[in-house]
């Protein structure tokens, strides 16, 4: 395994953009897709010679990866293989429409394979680590993180989802030091633990829970209450289905999640408004997009994440020099109320931050087709036990304020008991459509 990410950015510069090039050549060769979208913007491949070069390029987006299969099932006209050299298809969750799907070749693996490796690496993972897996294979990251585990000889326990009772006793039959999962389910599992059995969930002895498929590991309430439940560090790990099914991954000090990948992928910060490359600087925030430089069944080209992040160019102290991210939200969840756009990443936030009032758990309930929305947003949240009905009063009031004076919009909070909104083993849903 090789950990590119102690390298200064700076000095991968020359080999990502002598892959680039090779890259750009072979989409253009290989993918009618590509060869298409690059004709129609009088692009040749001769064009791209430098990073700054990848702005001549047009946005690939979702639906357009989408429409590709529809044209070309199963793997769409931007696959740049044919079926027979496909070792492996993932297919995403189609959270946001259709389920596309991403083919891999046996170099597509390894490359996986290896991103996957440096971040189990940075989360602490070694040689002798026993880890449970609580997501299912067939989720994009499942198989992938299974590779990455065995590559560095870790020893991985796959239960998945839906069977909380066999992850527990896994834990306590290999003494587990590390568990795999979603925030949401960390937290669901802590609270089955106690429902369901005579001991703490401390008292498993878990040292490390690597969390990901969601937002919220990374919220200071989220994770904090994990660690306290568990007590075992809480990591996050974020990547894309379409490129890679993890890119970014925090290290020991939880300073952010470094870009581990700089070697297979170009990473750009782009205003999600304008489309425009914000500027290099630290604390910049904008949209990731990704260009993949090594890539044979898949090699998408400035496809929009629609994932809204904060950039820190700072040193970190563990001693990698590329740059970190925390994820703030995603711009196809957003609200609009008003004019002011809103994210239920940030609504949670807030609702998590009155501790130990309420628990964390809350439920936006949409009577109107998104993004545009009038206020009051009903927002369920559910509170702990052993509040008087004037404590519950005053707790409603402090939560519409503080979204008020820090979201700038009007919420309609309705308090609900602890356990009356639904828990999910995969990624929670804080957004509820209703008819």
């Amino acid at each position: 395994m090789t950990d590119r990410f102690y390298e200064p950015y700076e000095s991968l510069i020359d080999l990502q953009e002598r892959k680039l090039r090779k890259q750009i050549r072979y989409v253009y060769e290989h993918s009618p897709f590509y060869q298409k979208k690059m004709k129609e913007q009088t692009i040749k491949p001769t064009d791209i010679t430098c990073l700054n070069d990848l702005q001549k390029l047009p946005f690939t987006y979702k639906n357009e990866i989408r429409e590709s299969q529809k044209v070309a099932s199963p793997l769409g006209l931007h696959a740049a293989v044919p079926l027979e050299e496909v070792v492996r298809v993932h297919s995403s969750s189609g959270t946001t429409g259709r389920p596309t799907y991403v083919g891999i070749t046996r170099h597509d693996y390894d490359v996986w394979t290896e991103i996957l490796a440096r971040v189990l690496h940075a989360h602490g993972i070694r040689k002798e680590s026993r880890v449970v897996f609580a997501m299912g294979l067939s989720f994009f990251v499942g198989s992938s993180m299974k590779d990455g585990i065995e590559r560095l000889g870790a020893t991985f326990i796959p239960i998945g989802t839906g069977a909380s009772d066999r992850v527990i006793q896994s834990i306590q039959d290999f003494k587990a030091d590390v568990l795999f999962c979603t925030p949401s389910y960390a937290s669901y599992l802590a609270e089955y633990v106690r429902q369901n059995y005579d001991f703490e969930p401390s008292d498993l002895g878990l040292k490390i829970i690597s969390v990901g498929g969601e937002p919220g590991g990374g919220l200071p309430e989220v994770r904090n209450k994990i660690q306290q439940d568990w007590g075992a560090k809480v990591l996050e790990a974020m990547g894309n289905a379409d490129m890679a099914p993890v890119l970014f991954s925090e290290c020991q000090e939880r300073a952010g999640m470094h870009f581990v990948a700089s070697d297979y992928v170009i990473c750009e910060i782009i205003d999600p408004e304008t489309g425009e490359v914000v500027p290099h600087a630290d604390r910049m925030e904008g949209e990731l997009v990704y260009t993949a430089i090594d890539r044979e069944c898949s090699p998408l080209l400035r496809f929009r994440t629609r994932d809204l992040v904060q950039v820190d160019t700072t040193p970190c102290t563990c001693g990698r020099k590329s740059f970190r991210i925390k994820c703030v939200g995603r711009t196809d969840d957003m609200l609009i109320i008003r004019g002011v756009n809103v994210f239920p990443s940030a609504i949670k936030d807030v609702v998590n931050s009155f501790r130990p009032r309420t628990n964390g758990e809350m439920s936006i309930l949409l009577k109107e087709k998104p993004p545009l929305v009038h206020p009051p947003l009903p927002i369920q949240v559910e509170y702990e036990d052993g509040l008087t009905v004037a404590e519950l009063a005053e707790l409603k009031k402090e939560i519409e304020s503080m979204l008020r004076s820090k979201l700038t919009f009007t919420a309609d909070v309705q308090l609900v008991s602890k356990g009356t909104l639904p828990r999910f083993e995969m990624k929670s849903k804080l957004i509820q459509q209703l008819k």
